[in-house]
């Protein structure tokens, strides 16, 4: 029996912030940040809405959408760089909300590719037989670590939070192939220490290379090609990093899908508030092959190829 996704949903905050709102603020203008980044706006969270509070209501809706209850989860894993506090965990707290009494619960700590390590660490208790149901959350409310004075950082980042439940699926569909990956070498190029740090241009550099990198990877790895993949869905970080794995699969644009305008940088979240949105917009069918790629702080990356449907 394969894993695949079973169940998905996200939260989004209310509170949009446009790049006309940050240009009052700090020295920016909307062309400056659309033309290197691709944003437009972001969603920030309310200060009376923490990190736990955003998971909780994307996992309501996944658990929602894959027709089980709470009860039946056997395990909780949170991808997240921002937990309302050091301990408990993030998992912890929305086990305890959900009501999923039986689940194990722990946090993953990979950045912007923490909702990749989730999946694919959902997947290996699945095909073992271990347990069910996993959710898995990817969520931040990055707003609590951005230095809002720093232009080089602070119109990158958003808030919300993406949830699906691994289980498993019918024959020839779910995760094909994964690839995971770190270079602790990089560290230095992006971390927290009271806010976010980043050298942008060594980000970008390694992101370009390692994103297409593991697209192609992972398809090797699935014994498939290029002109089998129908849909590709990046960490939305950076319109110019999200194309560069785009042409290296030769998809046309419209295969690519594209929330970093409305949404910014999510961390965890990207991947799985993406998949939402396409599967709204009638972008993602039964049977499509998905390629699911992002990078993040550590340096980590990730990849998967999923045969879309339950």
């Amino acid at each position: 029996m394969r894993a695949g996704i079973v169940g998905i949903g996200r939260y989004l905050p209310e509170k949009v912030v446009t790049n006309l709102d940050l240009e009052k603020v700090m020295d920016t203008s909307d062309e400056w940040i659309r033309t290197r980044t691709g944003i437009e706006e972001r969603r920030i969270a309310a200060d009376d809405v923490d990190t736990s509070d955003m998971a909780f209501f994307a996992a309501q809706k996944a658990i929602k959408d894959a027709g089980i209850t709470p009860e039946e989860i056997d395990l909780i894993l949170v991808a997240t760089v921002t937990p309302d506090t050091p301990f408990p965990s993030v998992s912890c707290k929305i086990q305890e909300r959900l009501g999923a009494v039986k689940a194990a619960a722990m946090d993953i700590s990979a950045a912007c590719a923490g909702f990749m390590y989730g999946i694919v660490t959902a997947k290996q208790f699945i095909e073992a037989k271990v347990y069910k149901y996993v959710l898995v959350v990817g969520v931040e409310k990055l707003s609590k670590i951005t230095d809002w004075s720093d232009r080089n950082t602070a119109v990158l980042f958003g808030d919300g939070a993406g949830a699906a439940v691994i289980g498993g699926v019918s024959e020839n569909r779910g995760i094909l192939a994964f690839e995971l990956g770190a270079d602790g070498t990089g560290g230095k190029h992006l971390y927290q220490d009271e806010y976010i740090i980043m050298n942008g241009r060594e980000v970008f550099k390694f992101a370009v290379r390692q994103m297409g990198e593991s697209c192609i990877n992972v398809l090797d790895k699935a014994g498939l090609k290029k002109e089998d993949v129908d849909f590709l869905i990046p960490h939305q970080a950076n319109i110019r990093i999200m194309e560069a794995s785009r042409q290296r699969l030769e998809l046309p644009e419209e295969k690519m899908s594209k929330t970093v305008d409305k949404y910014g940088n999510t961390s965890a979240a990207s991947i799985p508030i993406s998949i939402v949105e396409e599967l709204e917009a009638g972008n993602i069918k039964d049977d499509d092959l998905i390629v699911m790629v992002g990078f993040g702080g550590g340096l980590t990356w990730g990849a998967i190829a999923i045969r879309w449907g339950k």
